[in-house]
This record gives C-alpha cells, structure tokens and sequence, in this order.
C-alpha cells in the first residue's frame, strides 16, 4: 500500500469482493432498486418486538448471507468491521457479540461504509488478514428519534429532509481473486460550512463530498469521465444539486455517469422530499445495484463516495452546525 497525493492510497494487492448481500425495509423495497436487493422485508421490525433489535437482525442476517455466498463459515472471519447510527453503535457491537469474531466498531455516520471498506482492504493489503466482513446498517424508526422527533408527535417534515433507511449491507473483502477490486481510496477530512439544520443533510454534506473528490481527482490525475459510475451517498436531490454546482466550479463537472444513493434508492412517487439517507442507504445500494453490474461488467470503474453528517442530538440541541465528512473508494470490475 503506498499513498499518493495529499491524501490518497493505492492497494498494491488489490482486495477483492467475494460475498455481498442486501437487505431493506418495505418502503425501500417499493423504490427503484427493488430487483436488485436481496431481501425485502415484510414488516419493518422483522419478527422483533421493538425497532432496535429489528436493526440489530438486520445487521447480523446481512453478514451471515453475505458469509453463505462467500462459502465461508464465521470461524474464517479475521476481523469483523463496520458501524451504524445508534449510540454507542450498539446494533454492530450486540452483531459482534453473536458472531464471535474479532470487531473493530466504526462511526462515520453515513460514510461508515466506505469508510469499512477503506479500512478493511487496508488490513488485507497489508498481508495480515484473508477475509474482513465489512457492514453498515440503519433504521427509520430508531435513527428519527433519536436525532429528530419521537415518531409519535408526527411532526411535519421540512422539504430539505431526507428519509432515513431501513436497510443493511454487508461486503465480505478477501486476499482471494475474484472479478471485483479495491484499488484505491481517499480518506476524507472533516469539513464544516456552518449549517445547522438537522433535517438538511444534503446542503451540510455536499462539501464534504466535494473536497474528498476534488482531491482524489487531483492526487490521481482522473477525471469524471474515466469513470462509468460515481456514486455518492447519502446526499439526496437538493445536496446532489450542490455537489454538481461546486464541482463544476472546481473545475470538474459531473455528467450523466454521477448518481446519488438517497436521491436514487426512492422512486419519484414515494413521499421522501429529498430521497433517502443513513447508513443503510448506500451499504444496501451497494451491495446489491452497484456490486450486481460490476459482476455483470456493465460497469468497469466505479468510484463510490459515502458521506456522513457527525453530528450528535447533544451537539444539535446545543445549536452547533453539522461537522461532516466524505470517503472514496475505487473499484474495478470485470476486464479491466
């Protein structure tokens, strides 16, 4: 592994994906990637008697599906990576806890899994590892009320929001070959443009998203169109908006091979303003849409850029504005 540019990392042995799998709520499974996603669940707390332990089952059932397409066992996990919402991370910690294997807890908020997936490939690389289980996961239920309102208030929802959602994804990242690989990644750093709007998370994000890839365009020297696909998540329509207009101002205009998770995951009847957003938005489009056509070869360099608002309900409630940040991966497909 060798770094290039300001911030920039390129994986020598190229860790690859050999296991993935999706799950989501009902909600999400009525978007536009309902095809693609591996499970869709019928009721939104899976068979649990609160929202909490629904997220934490999601957790675990997209690690262990991810495993049986792997042809792995939990015993062959080296270490087990990965994060969500709640406090103190406690969906990822109880899932570590069934799962007995070496953990390593994350919190990007949003960007948790790109920033597993950086993490992770940065242990194979290094030739300490074989089989790192990366996994994020959110829930709509859990994650409003603990950073908005008490779902039973009902309260109106702003047009700037975002719908958080109920969804789990889990990569499972190897020293084995297989056709798709990691090859590089940027490691964001924490920017902050002073918004304060909790429920306008893609106008605090896009900067994020705009520094990560400004740079990893300039440490690397690509451009836009090297790419088939540049996703980022969780940005909705109005941040993807943003992120275009500073781009393009940068220098680099995104054309029609940029998307966005949460402005994509929704189709346009769903009542979600913006789109979707949380840690299971871009961990569960990932590991069903984006991993199905780079095994297909419909796509063949893949950038993808999660963001993360790291804000808590204290810092909130105490009026500060929203520090963020912004991890990049590249990934190749078949052929390349």
């Amino acid at each position: 592994m060798k770094k290039i540019g300001k911030q920039t990392i390129v994986f020598e042995h190229k860790p690859c994906v050999i296991g993935n799998y999706s799950i989501v709520g009902p909600k999400e499974g009525k978007g536009n990637f309902a095809k693609f996603f591996h499970q869709i669940l019928s009721d939104d707390l899976f068979g649990q008697d609160s929202y909490e332990k629904a997220e934490r089952k999601m957790f675990l059932s997209a690690v262990l599906e991810a495993l049986k397409e792997a042809n792995l066992q939990t015993t062959d996990i080296d270490v087990l990576v990965g994060g969500d919402l709640m406090n103190q991370i406690i969906s990822s910690n109880f899932a570590a806890r069934e799962l007995q294997a070496p953990f390593l807890g994350l919190f990007g908020a949003c960007s948790t899994m790109v920033e597993s997936l950086i993490v992770g490939s940065s242990l194979i690389d290094g030739n300490g590892f074989r089989n790192v289980v990366c996994v994020t996961g959110s829930h709509f239920s859990t994650a409003e009320k603990q950073f908005r309102y008490p779902l039973e208030l009902g309260t109106q929802r702003p047009p700037t929001s975002q719908w958080t959602v109920t969804g789990a994804g889990a990569t499972i990242l190897s020293s084995q070959k297989s056709d798709i690989k990691i090859v590089r990644a940027t490691i964001g750093k924490v920017v902050d443009w002073n918004v304060c709007d909790v429920n306008n998370m893609g106008g605090a994000m896009a900067p994020a998203a705009l520094e990560t890839l400004y740079t990893f365009f300039e440490d690397t020297k690509t451009k836009p169109a090297d790419y088939d696909l540049i996703l980022t998540g969780d940005l909705g329509k109005l941040g993807s908006e943003i992120l275009r207009d500073l781009m393009e101002f940068r220098g680099y205009k995104l054309e029609s091979n940029y998307g966005d998770c949460g402005q994509m995951i929704f189709s346009n009847d769903q009542k979600v303003f913006q789109g979707g957003s949380g840690c299971g938005c871009i961990a569960s489009v990932f590991n069903s849409y984006v991993i199905d056509r780079l095994k297909s070869g419909n796509l063949k360099r893949v950038l993808v850029v999660a963001t993360g608002a790291l804000m808590s309900t204290i810092s909130s409630q105490q009026g500060d504005s929203i520090p963020c940040i912004a991890h990049l991966i590249e990934l190749e497909g078949k052929n390349v």
